[in-house]
């Protein structure tokens, strides 16, 4: 099989300074490009031969288009092997430098992952789960064993689903900038009725709050998300305004009003 061509660093010395040969070429372009070549360095991993065909299907690209991400790959060090119409594949032992965390760094990650899982709701939950294991398939073997290793939990099972539900209706609603209606108790269970401007969902360990624009007192709340009995996304859409923004809060803050 003929090996495809070797970097050029000689020719282009500012490669030299960047930390891997994927993202020495991924730095240069698009972050669209650069989510596709690493896509392309996956499917060769794992995979004793590929062909672009089988590239141009997954990644929903030309086969030119391929054909020229693999050049750069090349040019830029990954050490691919093969040729058009017969199909291509990574030499053994190639990793992806920017991955190779520290042990802190990986249980940071698992951790954070495990809380979102439990305490972010349906939707964030499976999203975490879902970027721990990219971040495993793209480590080395011997690496794996931190991921399954560590021993950080944040348990779930004592929480309400309902919260996490309300979690994902007014983290939409923040999306959308579209208003609230909330049925809310406060501390001394009296209930009533806001509208509101949703602007952040804050974590505080063992609760979520919503901060958001009060319409009724014309000021900045803050609601527990488990008080909250009822909570209706409105039709009524908003565009930030001097003095009802996040920013306007946070500020706010600051100065300790």
């Amino acid at each position: 099989m003929e090996r495809c061509s070797t970097p050029e660093t000689a020719k282009h010395p500012e490669r030299l300074r960047s930390s891997g040969p994927l993202f020495r070429v991924a730095n240069n372009i698009g972050m669209r490009r650069a989510d596709r070549l690493f896509q392309i360095v996956q499917h060769l991993r794992g995979r004793r031969l590929t062909t672009a065909a089988q590239l141009s299907q997954w990644l929903e690209v030309s086969e030119r288009t391929v054909y020229r991400d693999i050049s750069d790959l090349s040019r830029s060090g990954v050490p691919i092997e093969g040729e058009a119409g017969f199909g291509y594949r990574i030499l053994r032992g190639f990793e992806v430098p920017p991955l190779m965390f520290t042990l802190d760094e990986v249980e940071a990650l698992v951790i954070g992952a495990r809380i979102v899982e439990s305490w972010g709701g349906p939707v964030l939950g499976k999203a975490s789960r879902s970027a721990i294991e990219k971040i495993a398939m793209a480590l080395p073997s011997s690496r794996l064993t931190e991921i399954e290793g560590t021993r950080l939990f944040a348990p779930g099972f004592h929480l309400d689903p309902r919260t996490g539900a309300t979690l994902e209706l007014i983290r939409g609603a923040i999306l959308k900038q579209r208003k609230l209606v909330l049925t809310y108790s406060d501390a001394d269970s009296r209930a009533s009725e806001r509208k509101v401007r949703p602007l952040a969902l804050n974590f505080w360990g063992t609760a979520w709050t919503l901060t958001a624009w009060c319409e009724a007192k014309r000021d900045f709340r803050n609601f527990r998300l488990d008080r909250c009995r009822k909570v209706d996304v409105s039709a009524e859409e908003f565009r930030p305004e001097t003095g009802k923004t996040l920013a306007d809060f946070l500020r706010r803050m600051e100065d300790g009003v």
